[in-house]
C-alpha cells in the first residue's frame, strides 16, 4: 500500500505480537477493505479460508508465511480449535499475523469464536471488517438488500447450524419478521427451507433467487419464486447466497453487472 495514502488516512500498524481478524470480501478481491489492503502488507503470517481470491495473496509482503486454513463442506480441512491455537501461538511468538476470512469475520464467520480465543489467550487483537456475501452478492446481481419500495427489514440467516443440519429456528417467527430473508450456506436444505416458509404463510409466487459464485468472474444468478427455489437451488454451484423477497424484483432494471460484461 502507497505509505502517503496510509498517512493521510492516519491508518493504524499491524504490530508484533497482534492479531489482525480481517474480512477479504465476497470474492472480487477489489471489494477488501483499505485496512485490509494494508494489514497484507504488514503481517508476517497469513492464514487465510478457501475462498480468498489468490491475487490478494500475491500482495503479502515479501517473506510473509501463507497458511491455508480454510473450510469447505466435503472437504477434510483445520478443525476450529486448532486454527485458535495457532493464532494464539503466532502472537505470543512476537508475529505480525493476519487471519484473512472471506466476507466478513463476523457474519457467520466465525470470528467471534477466534476473537474470543484471543482475549481469553490475552493477544491483543483487531477486527477488520468486510463486505459479506449477503450485501456485496446480491449487490453484484443488481438485487439491493433493502429497498424503500419493498422492505424494510432484512433477516439473514445461516442454514445449517454446528452439527451439519438445518438450523433450529422458529421459522413462523423468521416468516413474519422481515419481508426480506438472505440465507447463507442453505442451498442443500432449499426445499426444507421453503416448505417451513409456505407453512408459515409465504407466498408460494413470492420472488427468490439464488447467486452463485458472488462477485466472482463465474458469477450466476437464477431468478425464481420462493416454490421455485428448490429447483433452482439443484441447478446451482455449492457456494451460493439465497434470497427471498419483493426486492429480487428489482434485479430486471438493476442488474449493472450484465451490463458490463456484455
Amino acid at each position: 500500500m502507497n505509505d502517503a495514502l496510509a498517512t493521510a488516512l492516519g491508518l493504524p500498524a499491524l504490530e508484533k505480537g497482534w492479531v489482525w481478524l480481517g474480512g477479504g470480501g465476497p470474492g472480487d478481491p477489489g471489494l477488501i477493505t483499505v485496512l485490509g489492503l494494508k494489514a497484507l502488507g504488514e503481517a508476517d503470517v497469513i492464514l487465510h479460508d478457501a475462498l480468498i481470491d489468490a491475487r490478494l495473496l500475491t500482495l503479502a509482503r515479501p517473506g510473509a508465511e501463507l497458511i491455508y486454513a480454510g473450510k469447505r463442506a466435503g472437504v477434510k480441512s483445520c478443525k476450529q480449535d486448532e486454527i485458535s491455537d495457532l493464532l494464539v501461538r503466532l502472537a505470543k511468538e512476537g508475529r505480525r499475523v493476519l487471519r484473512l476470512k472471506g466476507g466478513d469475520p463476523f457474519v457467520f464467520g466465525r470470528g467471534g469464536e477466534e476473537a474470543q480465543a484471543l482475549a481469553r489467550a490475552g493477544v491483543p487483537f483487531r477486527i477488520v471488517p468486510g463486505i459479506t456475501a449477503g450485501i456485496g452478492g446480491l449487490a453484484y446481481a443488481g438485487i439491493p438488500v433493502t429497498h424503500r419500495d419493498t422492505n424494510h427489514a432484512v433477516t439473514f440467516i445461516t442454514g445449517h447450524g454446528i452439527d451439519g443440519k438445518l438450523t433450529k429456528l422458529d421459522w413462523q417467527a423468521v416468516s413474519h419478521g422481515a419481508p426480506t430473508l438472505v440465507l447463507y450456506m442453505a442451498r442443500k436444505f432449499a426445499a426444507e427451507i421453503v416448505s417451513e416458509l409456505l407453512k408459515a404463510g409465504r407466498s408460494p409466487d413470492e420472488p427468490a433467487a439464488i447467486v452463485a459464485n458472488a462477485t466472482r468472474p463465474g458469477q450466476r444468478t437464477i431468478i425464481t419464486t420462493l416454490a421455485g427455489l428448490p429447483a433452482a437451488a439443484e441447478q446451482s454451484e455449492s457456494l451460493s447466497i439465497m434470497v427471498i423477497g419483493q426486492n429480487v424484483g428489482l434485479a430486471s432494471e438493476l442488474n449493472w453487472l450484465a451490463q458490463t460484461t456484455a
